[in-house]
């Protein structure tokens, strides 16, 4: 019975681990060919290097940014739309409409917005008024501002995502807990952090890990938005940009990108190990 499942479990994950772990420790050149073991010492040498230590670090703020941004706006979002009154459906459409936009048309949208010479917000007045480094340099040229622009861009891409699961979670929350809670006289706000957001725990950990997720998996945005840049600060070169990234410095060597595939994974394993570990004991799985 587990045989189908298995099988493509075996074909599609455990078989591409496998090659990556092996080809992970090969030492190819820029055609990816000619290669030579390095064994384990390649994962060492690699993890210690500035330059992947960097993407790392960019990779956690940018992490930082979007992860509790897009959960806060997302709960926000649902609580809003959760709610009874006529033509809310049309609004819970307006909010979840970006989980059916790709990657790339988010990017293009949000560099269509901030460019500086013909971006929209770039030259709104009153907008240029407020933040001049959106016009001069632009928020996508500048070392400071870009990996912010970077994050605006992830986040509304992935928040009818996060509004689709929590307003399902929302929808299995018995309504009997918030009657009898009026009727003790607890506020809307009392009635939020002691029935919605406990309730809610399973919804919300799943949520965190797959944002957590992807946000380490960040690529398209990057490439399509700053190209790893702004140069020489690389300063939204993310994980995944830095293993396959046009200007990334181990391109064209298969070897060190297997490499750093490997470890961005045992870092996402770890991560969620964690998050599952430390905040899997606060989620209340009651009914």
């Amino acid at each position: 019975m587990l045989a189908p499942s298995a099988i493509i479990l075996g074909v599609f994950v455990l078989y591409p681990l496998g090659r990556a772990m092996w080809l992970g420790q090969q030492r190819c050149n820029n055609f990816g060919s000619n290669c030579k073991s390095q064994g384990l010492s390649q994962y060492v040498d690699l993890f210690r290097s500035t330059e992947y230590q960097n993407a790392i670090f960019v990779t956690l703020k940018l992490a930082l940014i979007t992860v509790p941004l897009g959960l806060v706006l997302g709960v926000g979002l649902a609580v809003l739309a959760d709610k009874y009154l006529r033509g809310i459906g049309t609004f819970r459409a307006i909010f979840s409409s970006t989980v059916a936009t790709s990657v790339a048309v988010a990017s293009l949208m949000w560099l269509f917005l901030l460019q500086p010479s013909v971006g929209v917000l770039a030259n709104v007045d009153w907008f240029n008024s407020l933040f001049p480094a959106v016009k001069d340099p632009g928020w996508l040229q500048d070392p400071g501002t870009a990996l912010t622009a970077v994050a605006m861009s992830s986040v509304w891409a992935g928040l009818g995502f996060t509004f689709i699961l929590v307003t399902a979670g929302l929808q299995g929350i018995p309504l009997e807990y918030y009657e009898a809670a009026a009727v003790d006289g607890a506020t809307g706000i009392r009635r939020f952090w002691s029935i919605t957001l406990p309730m809610l725990g399973p919804t919300l950990l799943f949520v965190l890990i797959v944002l957590t997720t992807r946000a380490f998996q960040t690529y398209g945005e990057v490439d399509l938005l700053t190209d790893g840049g702004p140069k020489p600060q690389d300063s939204t070169t993310t994980i995944t940009y830095f293993i396959y990234g046009a200007d990334s410095p181990i391109v064209g060597d298969s070897g060190l990108q297997a490499t750093g595939a490997v470890l961005l994974f045992f870092l996402l394993l770890v991560l969620s190990l964690f998050q599952l570990r430390g905040l899997g004991r606060r989620v209340h799985y009651g009914s």
